[in-house]
């Protein structure tokens, strides 16, 4: 009644563990309990009024006074657990009811109340225990422990890994402090590091990590630097050591400004510069040999903020301080807002972006660019793997999440790879964009078969999609738009059938989408008319991705679905209100 016909979901929708049905059973039996109560008399009602408050003060009464907004990081429904037992009273009272009903109408008093309480123990508890047990059951599921243990081998030995939140930490301390996984990598949480006592923590050893390059002082973090604001006054780009500097300064000169009789911190310019050794950026292998030539003199970048707090000081104090002796990596799950400028010098080598002296164009960006010879190295031999593909285990949300962005992340590899073999064979990388940011920039089909590339990297591509087709398979994590550019790197590596049936699997999925929108009421399609227009989109790139490649007879294959898609969405949306 509430969100249309449940038997045209999707498949991914309709068969996730997650989709539970209760039949309506808990809450009717505690509506019934509610009324039975009521109804006791004088006492009943006192009794009532008493768990009505209980339900009310723990529920209702906590989502008006904090305000909550709507959009949260996770569920939050442990703090409204109160009304949940209060409402458990109220179900327990409807068995009671309908004992006293069973009493009434039976034969026998006993056996009736006998029957009534083994009916409501199958109607509610058993039921819930059936429907909710494969996806609240977490044996077996190593996800977390899995892809922390990944994070950290994606990093350099000795490495400086900065996280977030809390899911992209909390993971890494614990294989780190249980299992004693590269306890040589220190894990900076950069949501702490806008404290002291972490800033502290993080000059100090820990485990067979040496203290991060801060070189601030106590005395210099604490208080007045929380906040550091940017005053353009300097058109040329300062160099970051002497900014630093400038900054840890207690100089009266450094503090103040014309026409402000306060004391400012502040930096007065956001342009900023910093030189590279070249000689020991080549010693200390912050990049691979082959990639030696890209080498930037200077790291030249700009803060787009009118501040930046005490966790970017911090992580620009140690990217000045550290001269290249320690890799310094970004967590991918890390928001592009805490990069403090530095996105164009990010090299991917796995779940980490690692801070390097190549720049990366902008118009070829999507973050970064690939070091191929390393994540192959990492994702292929260091990773753990197994933790996705199990049909046993229930994927929420989360997991599905970081599924996908791992996935994204794997098919950058392989485009890179694939986009390297054709640069190798003599043509102008910088035209061809060669830099491995990943960009598609080669044929869309059949680079096996050209005998002038590099086979071994087109090789190396195609064993990165095996990886993610047989550890991400696309009926337990479900493909998206970004999973069709695994689909033109089979085709580009003369692997057709492999890109069909991604493209059809993907192309049943979004056709069951529109199926579902359509089906809805007026009212309810107004809401996911978003959501319609953006199918009946994907469905127009799909047949695209099937012309680029040549592959007529699936593009003929999937014409009358693409055709009947246009044709549901149009008739739906011109009855919708503009």
């Amino acid at each position: 009644m509430m969100l249309g016909d449940q038997d045209l979901l999707p498949d991914h929708l309709k068969e996730n563990k997650g989709h539970n049905r209760y039949f309506m059973l808990p809450l009717l039996l505690g509506l019934v309990g509610l009324f039975y109560q009521y109804g006791k008399g004088r006492n009943g009602r006192q009794g009532f009024w008493i768990v009505m408050l209980l339900f009310f003060m723990t529920g209702l009464a906590i989502v008006i006074y904090l305000n909550q907004t709507p959009i949260q990081p996770r569920e939050r429904d442990y703090a409204y657990a109160g009304s949940f037992y209060a409402f458990t009273i109220w179900i327990g009272l409807g068995v009671l009811a309908l004992v006293e009903l069973a009493r009434k109408i039976g034969a026998g008093g006993t056996v009736s109340a006998a029957g009534a309480t083994a009916l409501c123990l199958l109607a509610v508890p058993c039921v819930m225990a059936q429907q909710n047990w494969d996806d609240h059951d977490r044996s077996g599921c190593t996800v977390t422990r899995d892809i922390a243990y990944n994070y950290l081998n994606s990093c350099e030995e000795n490495a400086v890994i900065f996280t977030n939140g809390d899911n992209d930490t909390f993971p890494l301390w614990y294989v780190q402090e249980v299992e004693g996984c590269r306890t040589d990598v220190r894990v900076c949480n950069l949501s702490y590091l806008q404290t002291d006592w972490y800033c502290d923590q993080m000059k100090r050893k820990a485990y067979e990590s040496d203290p991060l390059p801060i070189s601030f002082s106590h005395d210099q973090y604490t208080g007045d630097r929380d906040v550091v604001y940017i005053i353009d006054r300097n058109s040329d780009a300062i160099d970051l050591r002497a900014a630093i500097e400038f900054i840890k300064s207690d100089n009266p000169i450094t503090k103040t400004l014309p026409n402000y009789h306060g004391r400012i911190n502040f930096l007065p310019g956001r342009r900023l510069t910093l030189p590279v050794d070249r000689a020991k950026v080549v010693d200390k292998e912050v990049v691979s040999p082959a990639d030696s030539d890209k080498i930037a003199p200077s790291i030249d970048f700009r803060l787009n903020k009118n501040y930046i707090l005490k966790n970017e000081l911090m992580v620009l104090d140690m990217l000045a301080s550290s001269d290249w002796e320690r890799p310094m990596y970004y967590a991918v799950t890390v928001g592009e807002e805490n990069y403090v400028g530095l996105t164009e010098y990010f090299q991917l080598e796995g779940l980490t972006y690692r801070l390097v002296p190549i720049r990366t164009h902008k118009e070829a960006m999507e973050v970064g660019r690939v070091d191929t010879e390393r994540m192959y190295e990492n994702v292929m031999h260091k990773f753990r793997w197994g933790f996705y593909n199990r049909k046993d285990i229930y994927y929420d949300e989360n997991k599905i999440r970081m599924a996908t962005n791992l996935r994204n992340n794997l098919t950058r590899l392989a485009t890179a790879l694939l986009s390297e073999a054709r640069a190798e064979k003599g043509s102008d990388p910088d035209k061809d964009n060669a830099d491995n940011s990943g960009k598609k920039n080669f044929p869309r089909a059949g680079m096996a078969k050209d005998s002038t590339l590099n086979k071994d990297k087109v090789d190396k591509a195609m064993e990165v999609l095996d990886k993610i087709a047989k550890e991400l398979p696309g009926d337990i994590i479900p493909h998206n738009y970004f999973s069709l550019q695994m689909a033109e790197d089979y085709y580009a590596g003369g692997r057709m059938e492999q890109g069909d049936d991604l493209i059809r699997a993907y192309a049943k999925s979004v056709m069951q989408e529109v199926e579902y929108y359509v089906s809805l009421t007026p009212e309810k399609l107004y809401a996911c008319k978003g959501d319609l227009r953006r199918d009946a989109y994907i469905f127009s790139v799909i047949m695209d991705k099937c012309e680029n490649a040549g592959r007529e007879e699936l593009f003929e294959e999937l014409a009358e679905e693409y055709k009947t898609v246009y044709s549901f969405a149009n008739d739906r949306l011109s009855q919708l209100p503009m």
